[in-house]
């Protein structure tokens, strides 16, 4: 079966007025073509890249995208071309009879006689990307990441206090994720040739590490060792029992975004080119839980956002700040804490020393509201977690050593258990050894 072919046009360089040739696709058939959605989704699609002068074009054409595995047939006009009706419905019948003619006969058609049509490139990459199981959560947040990038951009062209001021207004934004966003923007233009746009990006990575403090492990090194720590992760979750889905999810929410479901959509599709349709079944199983367990994690979160915000607020602006802590003692916790923590540093970086004055009390007042409605028990645990060495932490043991008994160590492991499956590993790690520590004590 034969492939839909490209067109080859001349067209003259915006920027140095070289004459140029590119291929353009108007037909994405991805059971022919699969590496032709993923230049799709990664913007390469009809881009041409002037090798005079480095200018980058991206050329207009009609998009018709087939995707016969989800039964999709999109298509997408762009307004700038004035494409009249007819000419489109010309265009949609010839791709449709070239489509059919390559489509097993034994294979569902009727989606070929409905194509979906768009408005927007953009909304039609959305509708490709919610067929592979990337929410539109996930497209949303990526495209933000996307804007801010450009603002940055635009900002470090101007100054570094232009930059430095834009990156404070956006740091709680400025996280892993965004990084390997940037980063992989820098890697695509090195591979399109753009060494220059992608040398701007990576100082531009870097002057942001550098203003916001943001730890650097080299996850997102040039080398192209990034993929690993993503392949890791695919590999985790694909095998990991569906029992315990939900607790490693949660400990490494935080690496679950748009990439490593596009990157776990990509082994699916090449499962069905290799004709493993049983593992590839397996895999979109495996995709859907993974996406419904990160939503309901997610929801979960917010709704304790929400609230804790919402108690903030009442106790900021409450003429007894102690009482209105206690009247709310139920809802001052962990997440409450964080957040307050997150706006007391918001109110520093902006110079609002009043506001971060207030917000450092309140935490302080918090955390007594707290430990008076801790049990014994949770009391010494939460002294311990505050000890900075392991020396301080056995002496504490110790000198508490009437409230160890095989309560309290039981009582540490299903601590530790619990916040590790809130995605806190590294504190239940520290539990489960201060349980080690009070379970030696009750042989001593």
């Amino acid at each position: 079966m034969a492939a839909p072919s490209a067109q080859v046009i001349q067209l003259t360089c915006p920027g140095c007025q070289t004459q140029l040739q590119a291929r353009v696709f108007m037909i994405v058939d991805v059971g022919q073509q699969p590496d032709l959605k993923n230049r799709l989704l990664s913007g390469q699609l009809n881009m041409v890249v002037c090798e005079q002068c480095g200018n980058v074009s991206m050329i207009a054409a009609p998009l018709l995208y087939h995707d016969p595995d989800k039964r999709l047939f999109l298509v997408h006009f762009p307004q700038q071309l004035n494409t009249q009706p007819e000419d489109q419905e010309k265009l949609i019948g010839d791709a449709t009879s070239l489509l059919i003619r390559n489509f097993p006969e034994d294979q569902p058609k009727a989606h070929l006689l409905a194509p979906k049509r768009f408005l927007t490139m953009n909304s039609l990459i959305e509708a490709v990307l919610e067929a592979d199981g990337v929410s539109r959560e996930m497209i949303e947040a990526q495209r933000k990441r996307v804007d801010l990038i450009g603002e940055l951009a635009t900002a470090y062209e101007e100054s570094d206090e232009a930059l430095t001021q834009l990156a404070n207004q956006h740091h709680s934004e400025l996280n892993a994720e965004f990084f390997a966003t940037i980063t992989a923007f820098a890697q695509a233009s090195q591979q399109n040739g753009q060494s220059e746009s992608a040398q701007v990006l990576l100082q531009l990575r870097d002057k942001l590490i550098e203003i916001t403090e943001f730890e650097f492990d080299g996850a997102f090194a040039e080398d192209g060792e990034s993929d690993l720590p993503l392949n890791e992760l695919l590999k985790m979750l694909i095998e990991t029992p569906d029992s315990e889905l939900s607790q490693v999810i949660a400990e490494h929410r935080p690496a679950i975004d748009y990439s490593f479901f596009q990157a776990l959509t990509e082994r699916i599709d090449a499962a069905k080119q290799a004709g493993n349709s049983n593992t590839a079944d397996q895999l979109t199983v495996r995709r859907q839980l993974i996406l419904e367990t990160v939503e309901q994690i997610d929801k979960q979160a917010q709704e304790m956002f929400d609230k804790s915000l919402t108690t903030l607020r009442e106790v900021m602006e409450a003429d007894d700040t102690a009482a209105a802590l206690r009247e709310r003692q139920d809802f001052i916790d962990e997440a409450f804490l964080l957040i307050v923590e997150a706006n007391q540093a918001a109110a520093e970086r902006s110079g609002n020393n009043e506001a971060a004055a207030l917000l450092s009390q309140i935490r302080k007042m918090a955390v007594d509201v707290m430990r008076e409605s801790f049990s014994p028990e949770d009391r010494l645990i939460n002294d311990l977690l505050e000890t900075e060495t392991a020396q301080e932490a056995t002496q504490l043991l110790r000198q508490n050593s009437a409230v160890v008994n095989a309560g309290f160590v039981k009582r540490i492991n299903e601590l530790a258990d619990q916040v590790a499956s809130d995605g806190q590993q590294p504190v239940g790690d520290r539990l489960r050894q201060l349980g080690r520590e009070a379970a030696a004590m009750l042989f001593n």
